[in-house]
């Protein structure tokens, strides 16, 4: 004996590609594309999208398909929209927003460290102690204790929200300074790392 669950109790495979395709997308997704991909017509994967929006919405969840600038996206529901909508705000305001003086500061850091202060001070030339309060405050890098050197200088690292901020997942993952000096046009500097005798003298 057979038995067949009730329409929209489960979704078909191909809304759940239709689904996925549109988590993925940067912006709308056309059904002639998705008709395209699929190996499906127009109307069949019209049809899939009006059944992933009504599974959507009668098992209640906080997320909808609409149809936007001649193709589809995923959106918020509108019961949730207000507060998702707060909580974009509060992100945004809290968005890392960082200097080119710290921007570089965090490169030297990025790939020399553990490093001191004044070996920051000496590959950029100019002095960096509000810089690197600005980047501890962002908690981009974190004091890692001390040189063993006259005065016990302060080393520094970077952490895991600068791996975060920048979508790697080891610092092996950064392109090295080979690769940066192809990258970067021939007059413009790069950072080269600290002579290990240097790091010694302190």
């Amino acid at each position: 004996m057979t038995s067949s669950l009730p329409r929209f109790e489960t979704l078909s495979s191909t809304a759940k590609i239709i689904e996925a395709i549109l988590f993925a997308a940067p912006s709308p997704v056309s059904v002639n594309e998705m008709a395209t991909l699929l190996s499906l017509s127009p109307s069949a994967v019209k049809s899939e999208l009006e059944d992933l929006r009504s599974y959507l919405l009668r098992h209640g969840h906080g997320i909808t398909v609409i149809e936007s600038a001649g193709g589809w996206r995923m959106a918020t529901a509108e019961d949730v929209s207000e507060i998702v909508g707060a909580f974009r705000e509060t992100a945004i305001a809290q968005k890392i927003r960082l200097s080119k003086a710290a921007v570089e500061t965090l490169a030297v850091i990025a790939y020399n460290q553990p490093v001191t202060r004044s070996e920051i001070e000496e590959l950029r030339g100019v002095r960096c102690e509000r810089v690197i309060e600005t980047l501890l405050s962002h908690a981009l890098i974190r004091i890692a204790g001390r040189r063993k050197a006259t005065g016990s200088p302060l080393l520094y690292r970077t952490t895991d929200r600068f791996l975060e901020t920048f979508g790697v997942l080891s610092i092996s993952e950064l392109p090295t300074l080979e690769e940066l000096d192809e990258l970067a046009p021939v007059d413009e500097p790069h950072f080269v790392p600290v002579d290990e005798e240097e790091r010694t003298n302190g």
